[in-house]
């Protein structure tokens, strides 16, 4: 681990914690503002809850400074994840706040699927696939679920919306890195 590594997570963690508990009018002690946070970045913001994913909202590219992208992601995590009921005051203390900031993505160039398949590395790359109106990312985490390159795309493309077979010659795929950060584990469980 590089130095200063593990502060800019405990910090990255602790700020995305505060702008969550901030929503119950709690008041955190103030937090270093490093130049570093007003730098553009993309970054997600992973909730989970005894293992179980709780919330993950974030950006796919820098579109203001990480400060911004970090505090706006976590409270959308919290409150604004579609497929979960927003936080609650009483799960606060049990939640695991995980932030990824991400590199840029990069087109990949492929002539089929099994091409496509065999650039992936598993556990490095993030991956975005694009088809028509149909997007869906999954950050490189996802392959310590889905290890297997074929199943991997196949559940990307259940989560665009397309059955998991489905293949195209303009079927677009991009692919991203992450610096990842996470707590220890679920805050007090």
């Amino acid at each position: 681990m590089r130095p200063g590594t593990e502060d800019k997570g405990a910090l990255l963690t602790a700020l995305a914690r505060a702008a969550i508990a901030e929503r119950f009018g709690t008041s955190p002690a103030r937090l270093a503002h490093p130049d570093w946070l007003d730098a553009p970045g993309a970054v997600f913001v992973t909730l989970s809850e005894g293992g179980r994913l709780r919330g993950c909202i974030g950006s796919l590219e820098a579109h203001r400074s990480l400060a911004e992208d970090l505090l706006a992601n976590a409270r959308a995590a919290a409150f604004r994840d579609p497929r979960f009921p927003p936080v609650q005051a009483a799960e606060l203390d049990h939640l695991r706040v995980e932030v990824s900031i991400l590199s840029p993505a990069e087109p990949m160039q492929f002539t089929d699927e099994a091409d496509a398949l065999a650039q992936l590395r598993p556990g490095i790359d993030g991956v975005i696939l694009e088809h028509g109106f149909h997007r869906a990312t999954f950050l490189p985490q996802v392959w310590e679920q889905l290890p297997d390159r074929r199943v991997f795309i196949a559940h990307l493309k259940a989560k665009a919306g397309l059955p998991a077979d489905f293949w195209a010659p303009d079927i677009r795929l991009s692919r991203y890195t992450v610096q990842k950060y996470a707590e220890a584990s679920d805050a007090n469980a």
